[in-house]
């Protein structure tokens, strides 16, 4: 099977230019066109200038011509519960430094000179499909390396320089190049590269001299994972690609399109990631691969695309289920011959009641109700905590008060001279830290009053402002018990004595035993010094420079 044409080299490649969002699936955008035409069918019948059924007829042709999209679980892999037990991914293959996990596969960790890939064990059997790929890239520099590939290719390409997988495939391989080989600072972008079989991948320059196709786009460092989609219909591959700025997963911008690419029938999906003196994190979410089929084509079934060999196996597996089943079944008539023939009783068996049956499952009511009183149970414990900080605050604040009261006191007798303005000084003082205590305690009393007002309300399900506003109460709460807190240390740093506040010591005199030509000497070495230092991490830098 031939490989995919490369264009001539020098030659601009398409999908270089920013182009208008595409936010809709490539089926979405097809049906939205034939809306489109019936909506201005149905505007010029009403002027009198076209007939309403030609309108009709050009939506119907337009819904026609999507493809039908079936899911190929044997070519995809999503989270949570990835990995089996022996730690292999389901019909597919790992090497190099991937490790899967639970929820991802993390093709390379944020170490130099890593490489790793991923692929599937069989080859698919449908010339056209469709690719969704979710992945993470994250680094603590500012740019990163190398970047991550996605491939469909004819053989499996393990290991190799080409970002983790094998150079001089035949397929096509999809580029989320990190690093800047020839500096004209256009990565990190996306470049799709076909080869048959023959070419070496241009590293020194990125590959833009094979190049079939690329946008620039900033994948690195995003707050939602990057999605990709990439579609093989009609010899023609589209690249859409959603940034992760935002939390829809449907958010998709166009990026590149390679037309008449013709590749092979069959082929290994796969995917892979290298780093290089830098290094980023390179974590694959999930990859769920679709079966197009053209309009009015037959759909193949699951069993046409299933090895001869595979379905002998599974034929000798269900029969020797089926022989145990019969044999299960023989066991339990013998031992229970009362009820043969007769379902009724052998469901009264196990269920004593008929209407024990239904205690099994739980209705949307008893669901309802069971999370409301969840709900309020966890709502009371919270206000039993609060009311125990609030205890304890209030003792905390009647010990401030009564050592205040007893300083006062003290003080009154120790300066007599002094105690009378002393005294109304501090007085006023403790009134007015009182009354605010008082004020705020009043403020957590009426707000805890409104929670069980609002407690008492939830037991209707149609509360839906309810929980809330309890939350926001429960906040007030907080920032009200913290306002206390503050005014209460406050008030206990004012009322402590001048005599019992911390000093800072005296700092001894500093000898003056640096003379000017010492300090010459030092200033001179530390020149050296540093001028040595910017030499030593320049060709530090330098050699952080990844060539392949």
């Amino acid at each position: 099977m031939p490989g995919p044409r490369a264009r001539p080299i020098g030659r601009r490649p398409v999908g270089c230019a920013r182009r208008p969002a595409a936010r809709s699936k490539m089926a979405a955008r097809a049906q939205r066109g034939g809306v489109a035409a019936a909506l201005l069918a149905g505007a010029l019948l009403a002027f009198g200038r076209l007939p309403l059924a030609l309108g009709q007829a050009a939506a119907e042709g337009s819904a026609a011509a999507l493809p039908h999209r079936r899911f190929e679980y044997k070519y995809s892999f999503k989270g949570p519960h990835l990995v089996q037990a022996d730690g292999t991914v389901p019909f597919w293959v790992h090497t190099g430094n991937a490790i899967p996990s639970a929820d991802q596969i993390r093709i390379t960790t944020s170490l130099k000179s890593q490489r790793g890939s991923a692929w599937t064990k069989n080859k698919s059997m449908f010339e056209y499909w469709e690719v969704e790929v979710t992945f993470r890239v994250t680094g603590r520099g500012r740019i990163g390396a190398d970047g991550l590939a996605i491939w469909f290719t004819e053989e499996q390409g393990l290991e190799g320089p080409v970002f983790g997988a094998a150079d001089q495939w035949n397929g096509v391989g999809i580029f989320f190049d990190s690093f800047d080989n020839d500096g004209k600072k256009n990565n990190p972008g996306v470049i799709v590269v076909g080869n048959n079989g023959k070419l070496l991948y241009d590293h020194q320059n990125d590959g833009s001299t094979q190049a079939l196709a690329s946008c620039q786009r900033d994948f690195r460092n995003k707050p939602y994972p990057v999605r990709v989609k990439i579609t093989y219909y009609q010899k023609t591959l589209t690249v859409l690609i959603n940034n992760g700025f935002t939390p829809d997963k449907e958010d998709y911008e166009f990026c590149a399109k390679v037309e008449d690419m013709v590749l092979p029938s069959q082929g290994y999906f796969g995917i892979s990631a290298a780093t290089g003196g830098l290094a980023d994190d390179h974590d694959v979410l999930s990859f769920l691969t679709f079966q197009l089929t053209e309009p009015g084509k037959q759909v193949p079934t699951p069993d046409a695309e299933i090895p001869q060999k595979d379905k002998e196996k599974y034929q000798e597996e269900f029969e020797h289920f089926q022989q145990e089943l019969d044999k299960k079944k023989e066991e339990f008539q013998k031992e229970h011959p009362d009820v043969q023939g007769q379902p009724g009783k052998l469901f009264e068996r196990f269920f004593s009641c008929q209407g024990k049956s239904d205690d099994l499952f739980e209705t949307v009511s008893d669901r309802e109700l069971r999370q409301i009183f969840e709900g309020q149970n966890r709502i009371h414990l919270e206000i039993k905590q609060l009311n125990r900080q609030l205890d304890m605050i209030l003792d905390e604040q009647r010990r401030y008060v009564s050592a205040v009261t007893d300083e006062i006191a003290r003080r009154g007798a120790g300066f007599p001279g002094q105690q009378g303005q002393v005294s109304h000084q501090e007085i006023e003082t403790v009134v007015k830290t009182q009354e605010e205590v008082i004020r705020q305690v009043n403020e957590i009393r009426n707000s805890m009053a409104d929670t069980l007002r609002l407690i008492s309300g939830a037991q209707h399900p149609g509360s839906a402002a309810g929980v809330y506003e309890t939350t926001q109460h429960f906040n007030d709460i907080k920032e009200h018990l913290h306002v206390v807190k503050r005014d209460i240390e406050h008030l206990v740093q004012r009322n402590m004595p001048s005599s019992e506040k911390s000093k800072c010591p005296d700092l001894p005199p500093f000898p003056s035993c640096l003379s000017t030509v010492h300090f010459f000497i030092f200033v001179a070495v530390q020149t050296v010094l540093f001028i040595g230092y910017i030499m030593y991490r320049s060709q530090q830098e330098a050699a952080a420079k990844k060539f392949f």
